[in-house]
C-alpha cells in the first residue's frame, strides 16, 4: 500500500484573537493523550507544542504503521522523525470489519464518510485496539537527545493529531488499511446475498402458488420463440432514485468532500437492518 503525503501545516499564530485552534476534535485529543501519558518529561512536550504551532514540521507522510516528517530545530538543523504504531493483522481487521458492519447506523455513517465515536467501541468488541494506548506510540528521531519522546517527535505527534481533526480515517491507514479499502470491505459485507435470501410462506401458512413449479403436462408445447401468454406491454419508465435525505433523513446527497452518496449501498444497509430486526422480533415471540 502506498503512503499518503500531507502538506506542512502553516504556523498557527500566537495572538489569541484569530489564532487557528487545532487538535480540538475528539479523535485528536485521544491521540495526543496517548503520547502525553507516555512521556517521561513534560519539558519536551511543551517545546514540541511550540514547534508544531510555529511551523517547524515539514510535510507529513502517513503509511501503515508510521507517520514521519522532517522537523527543524532551533539552530536550523533538520531531523528525520518517525512515530510508529503497530498495524492490525489481517485476522484482526476481519473481526473489526464484521463488527463495524453489524450495526446499520454505524455502517451508514462510515459509508457516507463520517467516523462515529462508537467505532472505538466496535474495536473493543472485536478484541483489538484502534486508538493507541499508553506506550503504543514509538517515537524515533536522529537528533542527539535522549528524551522520550524528544521535542521533534512530540511536535510531529501533535500535528498527527491535527490530521485526525480533518480526517479520522488517517487512523485506519496507520493501522494498516486505507479509507477506500475499509469502505469497499464494508460495502461487500453489507450487500445482501440473493442466494441466501429466505423464502417465506403465505399468511395462512399454505405454499404460495407462485412458488409452485410450472407443469406443461397435457398441453401442447409452444413453438420455439412464441410467447404462451401473448405479447406483454412495454415496461414502465424507471423512476429517478430517491434523494439520500428521503432514503435516510439527515444524510446529504454528497459528503463534505463532494463524493456522491451511494444510494444503492444505503438501501442494502437498510434492508439488512430491517431483516435483522424482523428476525430478532420473531425470536422474541417464540
Amino acid at each position: 500500500m502506498s503512503a499518503v503525503g500531507f502538506p506542512a501545516f502553516p504556523p498557527t499564530g500566537t495572538a489569541t484573537k484569530g489564532a487557528v485552534r487545532r487538535g480540538q476534535s475528539w479523535w485528536a485529543r485521544a491521540w495526543v493523550r496517548s503520547m502525553e501519558e507516555f512521556a517521561l518529561d513534560a519539558g519536551p512536550l511543551k517545546k514540541g507544542r511550540a514547534y508544531a504551532r510555529t511551523g517547524r514540521v515539514g510535510s507529513i507522510t502517513v503509511s501503515p504503521g508510521a507517520v514521519q516528517a522532517r522537523v527543524q530545530d532551533d539552530d536550523g538543523e533538520m531531523y528525520h522523525t518517525v512515530v510508529s504504531l503497530e498495524p492490525l493483522t489481517d485476522d484482526e481487521w476481519d473481526r473489526f470489519l464484521r463488527v463495524l458492519a453489524s450495526r446499520s447506523g454505524r455502517l451508514a455513517a462510515l459509508l457516507t464518510g463520517e467516523m462515529p465515536r462508537d467505532v472505538v467501541a466496535a474495536a473493543v468488541d472485536a478484541d483489538i485496539s484502534l486508538l493507541p494506548g499508553i506506550g503504543d506510540l514509538e517515537p524515533e528521531c536522529d537528533c542527539p537527545t535522549w528524551d522520550l519522546p524528544c521535542l521533534h517527535a512530540a511536535a510531529l505527534s501533535y500535528q498527527a493529531g491535527w490530521l485526525l481533526d480533518a480526517d479520522p480515517f488517517v487512523l485506519f491507514l496507520l493501522r494498516g488499511r486505507s479509507r477506500d479499502q475499509v469502505l469497499d470491505a464494508l460495502r461487500g459485507l453489507s450487500s445482501p446475498d440473493p442466494a441466501a435470501a429466505p423464502s417465506y410462506p403465505s399468511v395462512d401458512g399454505t405454499p404460495d402458488p407462485a412458488d409452485a413449479p410450472v407443469s406443461h403436462e397435457g398441453t401442447d408445447a409452444a413453438p420455439s420463440g412464441q410467447r404462451i401468454l401473448g405479447e406483454l406491454p412495454p415496461p414502465p419508465d424507471v423512476p429517478e432514485p430517491p434523494s439520500a435525505a428521503d432514503l435516510l433523513p439527515g444524510v446529504p446527497d454528497r459528503t463534505a468532500d463532494g463524493t456522491p452518496v451511494d444510494l444503492a449501498r444505503l438501501q442494502a444497509v437498510l434492508a439488512a437492518a430491517a431483516l435483522s430486526a424482523a428476525e430478532r422480533l420473531t425470536a422474541l415471540d417464540r
